[in-house]
């Protein structure tokens, strides 16, 4: 059985199911955040130490400004409400991505990140405002920076997720198999899942499912 250490999920289809069920996009990103804490529960359950969860991409600038702003007061309300318990719960959090928000969500961010430091039980790193191909660019510019070797080690080194082990698995929901600029180097040997549910429909029997079927995959990485 495949031990697991870290699982990364691409949360998509919040919006869609929004408009089928409520019609409102928002209404579904506001659900979406149920299955998150559904998911989190199930992580502990299953001794997992690191989930990465693709919350907000360089690229989600580009939807209207309203769903934008709700996005972020969605983020403020749940950190507001959750953090201390995150907290009593032995969870730590780390945001991967570039961190120019407002003065105010940066500050809740910040401390957000400061008052878990130490925890243990688990890691979950929120990816906000976060793109691969940017996170590459900007590894690279640090390790010319130092001018050091380009190689893959000091790459690993330099990512927004050093430190961090890469993804044994990754899970996207949404019946979309694409990769959408998540993890692009961290996730060359991981094991990719594509799930039909649009995420708010995802729950904590549909995870499981995910990590029974990895536990019982041969993996070669390379080998035979």
């Amino acid at each position: 059985m495949n031990p697991i250490n870290h699982v990364a999920i691409i949360m998509d289809g919040n919006g869609r199911w929004g408009l089928k069920n409520k019609k409102s996009r928002n209404l579904g990103h506001q659900e979406g955040l149920k299955t998150v804490e559904k998911i989190i529960k199930s992580t502990i359950k299953n001794k997992i130490n690191f989930l990465t969860l693709f919350v907000f991409s360089t690229e989600n600038w580009k939807r209207p400004k309203k769903e934008v702003n709700f996005l972020f007061k969605l983020l403020e309300s749940f950190l507001g409400d959750k953090i201390f318990e995150l907290n009593k719960q032995n969870i730590k959090l780390k945001v991967i991505g570039v961190k120019n928000f407002s003065k105010k969500i940066n500050k809740l961010l910040k401390d957000s990140e400061d008052l878990t430091k130490k925890n243990n039980k688990l890691q979950i790193n929120l990816a906000l405002n976060y793109g691969s191909k940017n996170e590459l660019v900007y590894a690279l510019k640090k390790i010319i920076k130092k001018k050091t070797n380009i190689n893959e080690r000091n790459i690993s080194k330099n990512l927004y997720t050093n430190g961090i082990p890469d993804p044994d698995l990754l899970i996207r929901t949404g019946d979309t198999n694409r990769l959408s600029n998540f993890l692009l180097w961290q996730i060359a040997y991981s094991e990719i899942f594509f799930e039909k549910k649009l995420w708010p429909d995802f729950n904590e029997k549909d995870f499981e499912k995910i990590l029974l079927k990895f536990k019982k995959i041969k993996r070669n990485f390379g080998n035979i």
